[in-house]
């Protein structure tokens, strides 16, 4: 999912064009770009992911910034997040059937 993408979502949710629950589940059938940055390979690397202000765009780090911005109450922010973890871990589940070549 873009950044865009998310961003216009929560505006319709903040105009009331949405409600948290169509978000959410627009959310759960979204493929999200991971926040995780890949392993460091060297010193540099390690240090510059040591800053915890550098946002992933189109991740879990823009329903974050939002909710820090305001744009967001609590329970907006956990159900939008639990969307989020819901998607992530369909995809995880998903990624690994397709690779198990079980018996």
């Amino acid at each position: 999912m873009s950044g865009a993408e998310i961003s216009a979502m929560l505006s319709a949710l903040r105009s009331g064009q949405m409600t948290v629950d169509e978000v959410a589940e627009e959310f759960r059938r979204r493929t999200w770009v991971r926040a995780r940055r890949p392993e460091p390979q060297n010193l540099e690397q390690r240090m510059a992911q040591l800053d915890p202000a550098l946002p992933v765009p189109g991740s879990i780090d823009d329903v974050t910034a939002a909710y820090d911005r305001g744009e967001l109450t609590w329970p907006q922010y956990r159900i939008l997040v639990g969307a989020v973890t819901d998607a992530l871990n369909a995809d995880v589940s998903g990624s690994q059937a397709r690779r198990w070549r079980g018996p």
